[in-house]
């Protein structure tokens, strides 16, 4: 019985391949790319068995039989978690979980040798497949915030925020040369529109942009306490609660 595996990281390959080999299974050929695996298959023939990876250096595997056509049963190697793979349980599809357990790959090997016995191979549905996994498109955040000052507009971008604050029911953003705009929307509004690996919302009161975040001091009751550079306002801390999250947010 032959086997080819499509897999974009080379030590996972050739340890998949040595436990196939312990089953009795040829390895033919190891491939690791879209690109690379569609060239291959459009001058050689396909194997028995192909164990997939599904998330290829260059792209999605599934985009291999949109290119070329294959006849080879498909085992599917993945490190997607188990509310993803519901959608392999309803098309009928065999899947291996990485780290790939050496017992769940000979189950799934045996399971494949009877049907291969019975040339019963499941088809799949290649497009649901591909919608469920493609990435999701990218969210778009703000990228500037326009304020009224009397009967002018101004534009401020994000480079030039120090932070945002909430103050008397009101929200306000300061600016890195200190001053402070009153804008028409809440706290929770602003943080839902910022891109979270930017600006985070420390508190109630207060939302930091990561450019902001340079001098960080250690206050009461296990929070932390950042000082701006201009705004002096009030004090800027970081709530308990979300002590621990900020700091990854840090890294």
């Amino acid at each position: 019985m032959r086997a080819i595996i499509v897999e974009d990281e080379k030590p996972a390959a050739r340890l998949l391949s040595r436990k196939l080999e312990k089953l009795s299974i040829e390895v033919v050929q190891m491939l690791h790319s879209v690109e690379e695996a569609v060239s291959y298959f459009r001058s050689n023939a396909a194997p028995d068995l192909l164990f997939l990876d599904i998330q290829l250096s260059d792209g999605l595997s599934f985009e291999i039989f949109s290119q070329v056509e294959i006849s080879s049963a498909v085992i599917f190697t993945t490190a997607y978690d188990e509310y993803a793979l519901k959608a392999f349980k309803l098309n009928s599809i065999d899947y291996l979980l990485k780290p790939i357990d050496e017992d769940d790959l000979e189950a799934a090997v045996l399971k494949f040798r009877k049907r291969f016995e019975k040339d019963d191979q499941p088809d799949f549905n290649l497009e649901q497949l591909k919608q469920l996994f493609a990435p999701s498109s990218a969210k778009a955040y703000k990228s500037r915030f326009t304020v009224k000052i009397g009967a002018q507009l101004r534009i401020i971008e994000l480079k030039d925020i120090e932070l945002i604050f909430s103050e008397n029911r009101g929200t306000y953003i300061h600016t890195i040369d200190n001053r402070d705009y009153l804008i028409d929307q809440t706290m929770d509004e602003v943080e839902q529109e910022l891109d979270p690996a930017q600006f985070f919302r420390v508190s109630r009161k207060f939302i930091v942009p990561l450019t902001s975040v340079k001098e960080i001091t250690a206050y009461s009751n296990s929070r932390l306490k950042i000082i701006p550079a201009t705004y002096k306002a009030d004090e800027v801390i970081v709530s308990r609660e979300k002590v621990a999250d900020f700091k990854k947010w840090l890294e």
